[in-house]
């Protein structure tokens, strides 16, 4: 073909990896071949597995499996594909360039694109999430974590009854079962945040006691003060607003507002939160040219944004980032088809996501449903399997195939 069509993507977790894949698989098609070249531009140097996080940072054997870097991702080895570890600091989508910079020079550079899609999920701290930019900085990170958990007598204190905060508990517990792990909520009933029902809040609530993590409903974290213990170990003398006090060896903060990463973008593209506006297409919204009342679809029809980052209904999860992620790698190829061949695409449209989510808690899983709800350990092994579903999402994405 005459044209080949540059793609840059800006993230590369479940939702950035997923458009990338199937992107690629749609322009190797032998009916209907699209040249196309890809940048993914991420801060790390490699995949991070996030929801392992809850057992990466419980056992060091399995940190070592949910970090990997781009150079061992077989499906985008090919010479299409250019990775950039660093960040997207301005997308001009008018003029369709977009600056970078790169992490390991500290310079920015413009890049030029035909398609651009916006991957770059949440802002997390830590320990929901590893800080860490480079595979040997996230090791060390998450060894020192876990010596330190490990290495005192006293209880772990997680604060946060959200899927986090559980998720932490139960793997510490699960990993470690002589390790007394204390669960902090400030409400009545765990996972209060979530457009869940009762039923299901209180089902998570007996797997978590099943499972021998301790839980302190009611209870918000007033104040910690660092103490040694009479054994000479560090710990934290925790009080909470209601008058409890309590030794911790460690406090682990669960407690956290995710902050979508889309500074980056025009403030028309977004919406108050900083969350996207798409098409359920995965397109951007239309929204004004500067300044100009006459949207321009012409221009955002080649923007895309998948996963966290988008405006849409439903609970922000794995399985809907790697679903948005593969209907625009597709809608981008049938886009690029469109100029070939002059046919008007049928493009994939996303339906509103009622709420659904799984929660692992140690041994056993409970997941809740527009079906309605299950749980045991048959769940755990059906939605995480061993490694908290890092070879379901491996394999969906067929990360680990070798691409011509």
């Amino acid at each position: 073909m005459a044209t080949t069509y540059k793609v840059l993507v800006a993230g590369c977790s479940y939702a950035g990896l997923s458009a990338s894949v199937h992107l690629l698989d749609q322009c190797d098609t032998m009916s209907s071949p699209i040249s196309v070249e890809i940048t993914i531009v991420d801060e790390r140097d490699g995949f991070y597995h996030l929801i392992g996080s809850p057992l990466a940072l419980a056992d060091s054997k399995f940190a070592e499996k949910a970090w990997v870097e781009f150079k061992d991702i077989k499906a985008l080895q090919r010479p299409n594909v250019t990775f950039v570890q660093g960040s997207v600091n301005n997308v001009d989508c008018f003029n369709k360039t977009a600056t970078i910079l790169e992490r390991e020079t500290q310079k920015t550079r413009t890049e030029t694109y035909d398609y651009f899609v916006t991957a770059t999920g949440l802002r997390r701290p830590w320990p929901v999430v590893p800080q860490a930019a480079t595979r040997k900085e996230y090791l060390e990170q998450a060894n020192k974590h876990i010596d330190s958990v490990y290495s005192n007598t006293a209880p772990v204190l997680v604060v946060g009854g959200g899927a986090v905060g559980i998720e932490m508990a139960a793997e510490l517990k699960h990993v470690k079962p002589d390790l007394r792990v204390i669960l902090a909520h400030s409400r009545s009933q765990l996972m209060s945040a979530e457009p869940i029902p009762d039923s299901a809040r209180e089902c998570v609530l007996d797997a978590v006691v099943r499972g021998g993590v301790e839980v302190l409903l009611n209870h918000r974290l007033k104040s910690q003060t660092p103490v040694t213990t009479p054994a000479g170990a560090p710990a934290q003398q925790v009080e909470f607003e209601n008058g409890h006090t309590m030794l911790a060896s460690e406090v682990i903060f669960a407690v956290s507002k995710s902050i979508p990463s889309t500074t980056f973008l025009p403030v028309d593209a977004l919406s108050e939160d900083g969350y996207v506006n798409i098409l359920p297409s995965l397109q951007f919204q239309p929204f004004p040219s500067g300044g100009e009342t006459a949207p321009t679809t012409s221009i955002t029809r080649r923007h895309f944004a998948v996963g966290d980052v988008i405006n849409w209904s439903g609970i922000k999860r794995c399985g809907a980032a790697m679903h948005t992620g593969k209907f625009a790698g597709l809608n981008m190829y049938h886009l690029m088809l469109e100029d070939v061949t002059g046919k008007a695409p049928e493009l994939f449209e996303l339906d509103p996501i009622p709420p659904m989510i799984a929660i692992a808690v140690g041994g056993e899983a409970v997941a809740y449903g527009p079906e309605g709800m299950s749980h045991g350990p048959q769940i755990m092994r059906s939605y995480f399997e061993e490694d908290l579903g890092f070879r379901i999402c491996w394999d969906h994405m067929r990360l680990g195939e070798v691409k011509a």
